[in-house]
């Protein structure tokens, strides 16, 4: 099941960079880089509002500078999304 949830992140994911950056959704990869896709350091702040957002979560700034590829962004939303999940209580 972890797998299917990981796939709607990342799809998501996916979809709000291609959006907010109006990049055609299958040049949007995890693949890629923020460099390859032309996104600046302001983009990338942008891209995180957006993300926090889409996901009701809370990104560190610190640890975002450190993210270069989508993977890794991916990576680190579900992460945060997982915890969220874990911590609130069941309803």
């Amino acid at each position: 099941m972890s797998e299917t949830i990981s796939e709607t992140i990342q799809d998501r994911a996916l979809r709000v960079i291609a959006t907010k950056q109006g990049l055609p959704l299958d040049r949007v990869r995890p693949e890629s880089t923020f460099e390859e896709l032309g996104i600046d350091s302001l983009d990338r702040l942008n891209i995180l509002f957006e993300l926090e957002g889409e996901f009701d979560i809370q990104i560190d700034d610190e640890q975002a500078k450190q993210v270069t590829t989508l993977r890794q962004m991916i990576d680190g939303i579900t992460k945060l999304v997982h915890a969220k999940a874990e911590s609130s209580p069941a309803q």
